[in-house]
């Protein structure tokens, strides 16, 4: 009884330790990030490479769009910032084309973006057919036609096929998940995962961000 007295008194003792030596702000590998075994290819250069993985039926992605959107614009120059719209069931599949066909054309604007969540989230439009979809670009002023072809394109599938390679060599298991350099993960659950501070996704939000300040930071020194 004793010596499990003991074990329990240093593990609760350790507990502490980590608590309060990782934060939001001086992050530990393990804890508020993961650092990939095998690093992953980047298409940036001497820029850091951010991927969002997400996906628009997420309630949990609606809601962090707002903060990362001011993110990303925050850091210019520094990064190449992109996102991958992660696979679930069949039902997601014209959620994705949606995606990947408005980033193939160029279409894809920050405003646009949130206007598919707020289609979803605020009005209930699951967006869950090919049907669906197509109404909906062309009440966006979208040329229907040019759409339908480039949705059914073999670009456009190519596009699908890396993102969702992507999301299996990342080993991506939530979302939204952010990758900095192909080298590390974050989320907002992971960024409290030592404090267990935040009780409003705002404070998530704000928490996950300061790793990322910090991932980006370190990302660029790796680089020098």
């Amino acid at each position: 009884m004793n010596f499990l007295k003991y074990v329990l008194s240093a593990l609760t003792l350790s507990a502490v330790a980590l608590s309060a030596s990782a934060s939001p702000a001086d992050p530990k590998t393990g804890v508020e990030y993961r650092t990939l075994a095998a690093p992953q290819p980047t298409e940036s250069g001497k820029k850091i490479e951010v991927t969002e993985f997400f996906a628009y039926y997420c309630p949990h992605c609606y809601a962090f769009e707002p903060a990362l959107e001011a993110w990303v614009k925050k850091q210019g120059d520094t990064i190449v910032f992109k996102r991958v719209h992660v696979p679930y069931n069949d039902s997601v599949l014209p959620q994705q084309k949606l995606f990947y066909t408005l980033d193939a054309m160029g279409l894809l604007t920050d405003k646009l973006h949130m206007t598919i969540f707020e289609e979803m989230h605020l009005r209930h439009n699951r967006l869950d057919r090919d049907t669906a979809v197509f109404d909906f670009v062309g009440k966006q002023g979208i040329d229907v036609a040019k759409f339908t072809d480039a949705y059914r394109s073999l670009g456009v599938a190519a596009r699908q096929r890396k993102g969702n390679a992507m999301f299996a060599e990342y080993k991506v298991d939530s979302w939204p998940m952010l990758a900095v350099d192909g080298r590390y993960l974050t989320s907002p659950s992971m960024a409290d995962e030592a404090a267990k501070s935040a009780t409003t996704e705002a404070q998530l939000h704000a928490e996950v961000l300061q790793v990322m300040d910090h991932l980006v930071a370190k990302a660029k020194a790796e680089k020098k």
